[in-house]
């Protein structure tokens, strides 16, 4: 689990025309909530916020957020952006307790796919179906991803939520009973090769269907 720290100050202004005043000055208004605290409404300064948005570790981590002197342990629950604008309009922040479990998305980690027979000696490529998922478990075991390893994986093969090796105290949220064999990733054959393959089979099908009644002609003669 990374550790990272956000430094804030405490928001006095709310509404539209306060948060946009803050945006033109290249500040985040922003909020953090839980653990039967108040509501608390915080400033973020933009860029420095916006750098450490761009680590992946940073979305599923204990992050320390100092704010008016105090300093107190949260998570990154949203991350409101422009809708075309590389700007962060809004970010919640949910305070944890360490008795208390919480529910994150995990990334996941795909290793040996430079090896897996079904993509280096069969032609495959390696479909991901899911690329996170949602965990429950306390702060201190929250892990910074999950290792899926697939070098082993041949052409057909799938890997499943099942088959995943969550670490010890961390569990799926909210997976209902038999739905732990969605598939997470796979290794197929390309679609052209595919169709490619299909047409062969086909084509081959429709002359051994055309030959057969010249070869009864023939019999019958």
């Amino acid at each position: 689990m990374s550790d990272f720290e956000v430094n804030a100050r405490p928001r006095a202004e709310s509404g539209t025309a306060a948060s946009r005043r803050l945006r033109c000055g290249k500040e985040i208004p922003a909020v953090v909530y839980g653990t039967g605290k108040e509501n608390a409404m915080l400033v973020l300064d933009h860029d420095p916020f916006k750098h450490q948005l761009d680590i992946e570790a940073f979305h599923n981590s204990i992050i320390r957020l100092t704010s008016g002197g105090a300093t107190e342990q949260v998570i990154l629950r949203e991350v409101q952006m422009h809708p075309y604008k590389p700007v962060v309009m809004h970010v919640d922040f949910q305070r944890i307790s360490a008795t208390d479990k919480i529910h994150m998305n995990v990334p996941l980690h795909f290793i040996g796919e430079d090896v897996a027979p079904g993509v280096r000696q069969e032609g495959g490529i390696v479909s991901h179906m899911m690329t996170e998922v949602d965990v429950n478990c306390l702060p201190a075991d929250l892990p910074e991803y999950i290792e899926v390893d697939i070098s082993g994986m041949r052409v057909g093969d799938s890997v499943h939520l099942s088959d995943l090796k969550l670490p010890a105290g961390v569990s799926f949220t909210h997976v209902p009973e038999g739905e732990t064999d969605h598939a997470v990733v796979s290794v197929v054959m390309p679609k052209v090769a595919a169709e490619e393959e299909e047409e062969a089979g086909e084509e081959e099908a429709e002359a051994v269907r055309a030959a057969e009644p010249e070869e009864a002609g023939e019999e019958e003669a």
